[in-house]
C-alpha cells in the first residue's frame, strides 16, 4: 500500500483492524554532538515548541545554538546512556510491548500498537505507515503527555497530520489530548511515591517538578500550567498530605524569558534556609525517565540542594513500565476505543473474518481489480 496520492491504497477483503499509536518526545540516535545537532535541529525548528518569527529564529538555532548545545547536551546523554541507549527509548519499547500485551489480554480483537517519536527515530510517519500495512482503518494516538501543551500533544498532532496529508483513504482518527487527572493515571503515582515511602523514609518536603513552558505560552491560553496543578494536588489528595510537606516546581528553561515559575533549582537552593533537609522529588509529566529526569533532576539538582545545605535528596522514578502504569493506559485505550467495531465487547473475532472474506468474494465477481 502507497504513501501517496497518485498510487492505489487500498486491496478489497482487507481486515479493518483498529490500531494505537503510542508517542513520547524522542531521543538522539547517540550520544554524540553531530547526533544531538541533528535531534536538536528538528526538536528546537518546530514552531510549537519555539513560537518566534522564523527567519530570526533560523539564525540564532543555525549560527549560534546548534554550534553550542550539541556538544553539552552529548556530555549529559553519555552520563544516562545505557547498554540498550537512550533511556528514554528503550523505556518506550517495554512500554509499547506491555501495552500491546494488555491488550491483547482484554479486548476481543486486540489493537495493533505502534511507538513513535516526535522527533528521531522511529518517527511518526514510520508508525502509521506500519499500522496501515497491517490494515488499520481507525487509530487511537496516545501522546505520552499527561498533561496538555501545544509545545507537545498539538505538536503530535501537527505530526499525524502532516503524514495523513499524504495519504487518499485517510483512516478514523482519535486523539487522547490529556490524562493528568485521569483516576487511574493518579493512583499509579500516588502508588509509586507510596512504594518508595515504604523503602525509604519520606523526605521533609515532595517536590512535584513539571517541565517548564514560557510564561507568554500560559498568557496565551496554554492549559498545561493549570493541568499541572491540578496532577500535584490530586496526588497529594491521595497520598493524604498536608500543604506545607508538598510543592510544585518547574524544571528546565532554557533562554532568557520567563517560564513558568517556581524553578526547580531556585526552590531546591532555598530549601535548606528555612530548615528543610531532606527532599524527595516526582516529576508526573515524564511518562518514561529520560534526560531531564535522570541528569537535570536525579544529578545536577541533587548538587544544587546538597550545596546548599541540604542532607538527602531522593529522586523518585517515573512510572515507566510498571503494571500499574500500563494498566492506567490500556484504560485510556479501551475508553478511547469505545464503538468500534472490533473493540466492542460481544464482538465475534471469527465472524469479522469471514465478513471480510465475503466482502472480498464480492468485490471480485463485480470486476474489482484486486
Amino acid at each position: 500500500m502507497s504513501r501517496y496520492l497518485g498510487e492505489p491504497d487500498y486491496e478489497h477483503g482487507t481486515p479493518e483492524r483498529s490500531g494505537v499509536l503510542l508517542v513520547n518526545l524522542g531521543t538522539p540516535e547517540a550520544p554524540t554532538p553531530k547526533a544531538l545537532r541533528r535531534y536538536l535541529a528538528e526538536f528546537l525548528w518546530d514552531p510549537r515548541v519555539v513560537e518566534a518569527p522564523r527567519p530570526l529564529w533560523w539564525l540564532a538555532l543555525h549560527l549560534v545554538i546548534l554550534n553550542i548545545r550539541p556538544g553539552r547536551s552529548a556530555r549529559a546523554y553519555q552520563r544516562v546512556w545505557t547498554p540498550e541507549g537512550s533511556p528514554l527509548l528503550s523505556i518506550s519499547r517495554r512500554q509499547h510491548g506491555a501495552l500491546a500485551r494488555r491488550l491483547s489480554e482484554t479486548l476481543p480483537v486486540p489493537p495493533r500498537v505502534e511507538l513513535a517519536m516526535r522527533y528521531g527515530q522511529p518517527s511518526v510517519s514510520a508508525g502509521l505507515h506500519a499500522l496501515r500495512s497491517s490494515g488499520v482503518r481507525r487509530v487511537l494516538v496516545l501522546p505520552l503527555y499527561p498533561q496538555y501543551s501545544a509545545t507537545t500533544t498539538a505538536s503530535v498532532v501537527d505530526a499525524v497530520t502532516e503524514e495523513c496529508r499524504r495519504w487518499r483513504w485517510l483512516p478514523e482518527l482519535r486523539f487522547i489530548n490529556q490524562y493528568h487527572d485521569h483516576p487511574a493515571y493518579v493512583a499509579a503515582l500516588a502508588d509509586r511515591i507510596r512504594h518508595h515511602w515504604e523503602a525509604e523514609a519520606p523526605g521533609e518536603r515532595l517536590l512535584f517538578s513539571f517541565h517548564g513552558i514560557p510564561q507568554r505560552y500560559f498568557l496565551a491560553g496554554d492549559p498545561y500550567h493549570c493541568q499541572c496543578h491540578k496532577t500535584a494536588r490530586l496526588v497529594a489528595e491521595a497520598l493524604g498530605l498536608a500543604d506545607d510537606r508538598w510543592q510544585l516546581v518547574f524544571q528546565s528553561r532554557f533562554g532568557r524569558e520567563a517560564w513558568l515559575q517556581p524553578y526547580a533549582d531556585q526552590v531546591l537552593r532555598g530549601l535548606p534556609g528555612q530548615g528543610i533537609r531532606s527532599v524527595d522529588i516526582v516529576c508526573p509529566g515524564f511518562a518514561a525517565d529520560c534526560l531531564e529526569t535522570l541528569d537535570e533532576i536525579a544529578m545536577e539538582n541533587r548538587q544544587v540542594f546538597i550545596g546548599a545545605g541540604g542532607e538527602r535528596y531522593t529522586y523518585i522514578p517515573a512510572l515507566n513500565d510498571a503494571p500499574e502504569h500500563i494498566e492506567a493506559l490500556a484504560g485510556l485505550v479501551r475508553q478511547h476505543m469505545q464503538g468500534w467495531p472490533d473493540t466492542r465487547p460481544d464482538t465475534d473475532p471469527k465472524a469479522l473474518e469471514a465478513e471480510w472474506t465475503e466482502s472480498r468474494r464480492r468485490a471480485l465477481a463485480a470486476g474489482a481489480p484486486r
